[in-house]
């Protein structure tokens, strides 16, 4: 099972891209972990993405393909992957497409952005043993203090509206406009993302054609 997860920053990608992983024993192939350790391991794409990051630009796309590539070449993905983070671009599916990297499906997780605003703006996290709460989904026992160490909460600065909105913003400016990329081959299933986690990840099972 070769896998894409789309959505929103704070749609729940993450979560269900953990869950999928070990429900369907494939790898979550994050692009920003894969770039950090083939710069790391000093590989030649390595090499050439820490050319255009040392000075200040952004990796080329082909440049993070031929990343990917390698890395979906390793034994653990012989069975399928989820690719998370990537790709972003209508550009980046095409070379996705052009490189021969095969796409059994592609999920999208729908959920407005009011919804996506109040749960990330809501969120609260503990400066000091990084305990993770929600001013209404999750409180704390006593306001603005952490149940675990007694430490103040904080908001992250992702967390901060005006972040969120600019995030929201690019999403639909550069990513959304995959699912119509993808509902063209015929491989887009849209899921609610306003439910519950077990909900949603039986939802996507569902999709994919898996038994619970």
């Amino acid at each position: 099972m070769r896998l894409i997860l789309l959505g929103a920053p704070g749609a729940g990608k993450g979560t269900q891209a953990e869950i999928l992983s070990k429900r369907l024993g494939i790898p979550t192939i994050s692009t920003g972990n894969i770039l950090r350790e083939a710069i790391r391991n000093r590989t030649e794409t390595g090499l050439k993405a820490k050319a255009f990051m040392d000075q200040g630009n952004l990796v080329p796309d082909e440049v993070i393909i031929g990343i990917v590539r390698d890395r979906l070449a390793e034994p653990d993905c012989a069975n399928g992957y989820i690719l998370d983070g990537m790709p972003r671009t209508i550009p980046q599916a095409e070379a996705l497409v052009n490189a021969g990297i095969e796409i059994d499906c592609v999920i999208s997780i729908e959920i407005d952005d009011a919804v996506i605003e109040q749960r990330m703006t809501g969120r609260r996290v503990c400066g000091s043993c990084g305990s993770s709460y929600h001013v209404t989904a999750n409180p704390p026992k006593i306001e603005g203090i952490c149940n675990a160490c007694g430490s103040e909460l904080v908001t992250r600065p992702d967390d901060v509206p005006e972040t969120v909105r600019s995030r929201l913003a690019v999403y639909h400016k550069e990513t959304e406009a995959l699912k119509g990329f993808y509902e063209k081959l015929g491989k887009l299933r849209l899921i609610e993302g306003n439910q519950p986690i077990e909900d949603a990840t039986r939802d996507i099972l569902a999709a994919l054609g898996v038994s619970k």
